[in-house]
């Protein structure tokens, strides 16, 4: 750890005893200078935070960046002694004063998580090898996007700071945490401690750590930037040539889960030209016997994907870099990178489901509900054959809405184009015909879907065989994309 035992303890108690948490900060500051914290305009805060107690001093140090007098930094520290707190790096010297040496960040209603100084806080700085990320953008969407049921076995892969073992101890009995960085792996021992939460923790490559063993969440957000495989700060670069580590994982899935299994990964695919990108990354699930979803959340082009981890390391300046990383996409007909979440689960049947989209569109969180259910239609629907399907009762998804584009002509409104559109959750939309339009119409709960299509043949003077033929698929699709309901599942 970075701190003794004893020392972590000397922390916890003087950030409770402060109040130097997410409600308390925001209670200190009111809502004005809170919101101002969050796109780091902090002039409100610093305002709010003059009269010097150990609220005001943590708050001006660790979130405002602020250098403050040795004598305030050692009262709001304590009992955490001073010559402690520096050799552990937690805060260091500057000018007259203190400053923040680790990013102490209270999160959620009353954890802590330590990590490294983010570039931004130290212009000019390089950043260390193997620098510790605290709580970004992608750390978010992996913590959102995670299915939360219990489980006995979880797996966070390529810890970090360890956010994503705070959350899997909340629904999970073990958890084991690994990383390639010792250094990261002090950092998350710290976040354990200072949280009272006991996790495994594992140095070693990705899976290696834990070959032969199985858990049943598996999460990782790993090193997953898209490169020619130089390995500068392990945070980002995994050594692997272009997107291979998310080919990796998906391959070494099967092997880690359980029957029921599920893992979750952040990922990086290229768009290369002339490929679809879909197809090749549903290529990654290839024989792994795993029903996959792949949700792809955004795209950047090359140039701006550079701008963006150069900056993020602080070498935004450095020409050559940004050059060499494009000579490698042009030689590789890259136009554009992906990200996104990749969903996998061991169902034990010899026919999965892969599914690779784009969904750009907002998605209402929590994303991790929407993705578990997804997993359960699944399940419901792998049994059923087209007269199962027929025989079941539906009803239309809560909140469904049917949006009409027409034309006005010489007859009046003709109807171009109906769609479906889910206002809430993944916010699904398709383009339906009058058949569809009728199922969902008609989807009421009361009657089976075979009855329903018969008082369909009978109202349009079509045999109900017909009907039943085309009713199979286009029901099933609509169950997968949560359009309908079965009323008994």
């Amino acid at each position: 750890m970075l701190l003794s035992p004893a020392g972590v303890e000397a922390l916890r108690s003087a950030l409770t005893r402060a109040g130097y948490t997410s409600n308390g900060i925001a209670a200190r500051l009111g809502p004005q200078a809170t919101g101002g914290m969050a796109r780091n305009d902090f002039r409100a805060a610093l305002r709010a935070t003059r009269d010097g107690d150990p609220l005001d001093t943590l708050i001006r140090v660790f979130i405002c960046e602020q250098t403050e007098p040795e004598a305030a930094v050692a009262a709001a520290l304590a009992p955490l002694a001073l010559e402690e707190a520096l050799a552990g790096g937690l805060v260091e010297r500057h000018g007259d004063g203190l400053r923040m040496g680790l990013d102490l960040e209270p999160y959620g209603d009353d954890w802590w998580v330590l990590a490294d100084v983010p570039a931004s806080a130290r212009p000019g700085r390089p950043l260390h090898a193997e620098h510790v990320l605290g709580i970004g953008g992608a750390t978010q969407t992996l913590i959102g996007a995670t299915v939360r049921r219990p489980v006995e076995t979880a797996l966070d892969l390529g810890t970090g700071s360890g956010v994503q073992a705070l959350h899997l101890a909340t629904h999970a009995r073990r958890v084991t945490a690994t990383d390639v960085s010792a250094r990261a792996l002090r950092f998350a021992a710290t976040t354990a401690a200072l949280n009272g939460q006991d996790w495994e923790l594992l140095r070693g490559d990705m899976v290696a750590p834990v070959a032969g063993r199985r858990f049943d969440l598996v999460v990782s957000n790993p090193p997953f930037v898209v490169g020619p495989g130089t390995t500068t700060h392990v945070y980002r670069d995994s050594g692997r040539v272009g997107d291979a580590i998310g080919a990796e994982l998906a391959a070494a899935a099967p092997g880690l889960l359980t029957e029921g299994g599920t893992m979750q990964y952040l990922a990086n695919w290229v768009h290369v030209t002339g490929e679809d990108w879909g197809e090749r990354v549903a290529g990654w699930f290839a024989g792994t016997g795993l029903d996959a979803w792949v949700i792809q959340r955004e795209v950047a082009d090359p140039m701006a994907y550079v701008n963006l981890w150069l900056t993020d390391v602080g070498e935004s300046a450095d020409p050559r870099r940004a050059a060499d990383w494009l000579d490698w996409f042009d030689a590789h007909k890259v136009e554009a990178i992906g990200f996104g979440i990749v969903s996998l689960r061991r169902s034990g049947h010899d026919d999965p489901v892969v599914r690779v989209e784009d969904l750009r569109q907002r998605v209402e969180a929590p994303l991790g509900d929407r993705i578990g259910a997804w997993f359960d239609r699944q399940d419901w629907l792998r049994p059923r054959d087209t007269d199962a399907l027929l025989s079941a009762r539906y009803r239309a998804a809560e909140g469904l809405q049917l949006r009409q584009e027409a034309t006005m002509g010489d007859e009046g409104w003709a109807v171009d184009r109906q769609v479906l559109a889910m206002p809430h959750g993944l916010r699904w939309t398709e383009e339906i015909d009058p058949l569809v339009l009728a199922l969902v119409g008609g989807a009421d709960g009361r009657l089976p879907l075979r009855d329903q299509l018969a008082l369909l043949a009978a109202a349009h003077d079509v045999a109900p065989e017909e009907l039943a033929d085309a009713a199979g698929p286009i029901v099933a699709h609509l169950v997968e994309r949560g359009f309908v309901e079965p009323v008994d599942g």
